[in-house]
């Protein structure tokens, strides 16, 4: 039975996961997140990703230890979903974003950290378990956390396994935005639905840039920005933008704020 649920909002793909009671994450359901992403990565009428929980309380708890023990039998083929999805999440066209309303610890913040963005709930909480349990996380989250948060902070989550609330998380970096918790889902896709009114090519090739750049020497991240940068700039789309954008400024008066592009107040 499946356990992902896709609906469209516009350019927004909302998935939702649903596995009960608390929503651990299974290679079968990594495996199929990463069928639904590889259509949605090919698909240019989509332009940004959200994953999201249907099981209140939860985005993800943590992997499943049934699982685990398994792989500590032996290898598991089923396995390599953690790495192959993870990887398609970060490396796909289309920004993703985790939409965290409640627990998200071990597994759950390795998915999040796949995540271009992650945005939290006011009653988010999350924590990387692992040491707990005699192990350390092993899908890329100790690596994706020390190049997001910086040495200090991620080993302080990696190596004490505690608890972080929302707030805390925003603090350090972990998560972008804290919504309220009532309402969170409309928030989340208001938010989203503004950033997908963008051009994709300027979404994805601002992702692609930022996720590259981090892995170069400071004079190949800047090569890298300047290329892309130009390869967009003379894009009809980006022609016939920066027009528009020039026909506001000229139709409006000097001492009054200008909007364009979807929500952002030039003065």
């Amino acid at each position: 039975m499946p356990v992902w649920t896709e609906r469209r909002e516009g350019a927004v793909a909302v998935l939702s996961y649903r596995n009960p009671p608390r929503n651990f994450l299974t290679f079968a359901a990594l495996a199929e997140l990463g069928e639904i992403l590889r259509q949605i990565s090919a698909d240019d009428t989509i332009s940004v990703v959200v994953l999201r929980s249907a099981v209140p309380g939860y985005f993800v708890a943590h992997a499943d230890l049934e699982e685990l023990a398994r792989l500590a039998a032996g290898p598991v083929q089923e396995a390599r979903s953690w790495y192959t999805t993870m990887r398609l999440v970060e490396t796909m066209p289309q920004p993703v974003i985790a939409a965290i309303n409640g627990q998200s610890w071990g597994g759950g913040v390795e998915l999040a950290l796949s995540c271009a963005l992650r945005w939290a709930s006011a009653a988010a909480h999350f924590a990387l378990i692992e040491t707990s349990l005699g192990i350390i996380p092993g899908a890329g989250g100790t690596q994706r956390l020390i190049r997001l948060l910086g040495r200090g902070d991620a080993t302080e989550l990696v190596l004490s396994g505690e608890v972080v609330d929302a707030e805390r998380a925003r603090e350090i970096g972990l998560v972008g935005r804290v919504f309220a918790t009532e309402n969170f889902d409309e928030a989340v896709l208001t938010a989203a639905t503004a950033m997908a009114r963008k051009p994709l090519t300027a979404l994805a090739a601002a992702k692609r840039v930022l996720r590259d750049g981090a892995e170069l020497s400071i004079a190949d991240a800047f090569r890298l920005e300047g290329a892309t940068f130009a390869d967009l700039l003379a894009t009809p789309e980006s022609v016939a933008l920066q027009e528009h954008a020039r026909h506001i400024y000229a139709n409006t008066a000097d001492d009054e704020p200008v909007r364009f592009g979807t929500d952002r107040m030039v003065n």
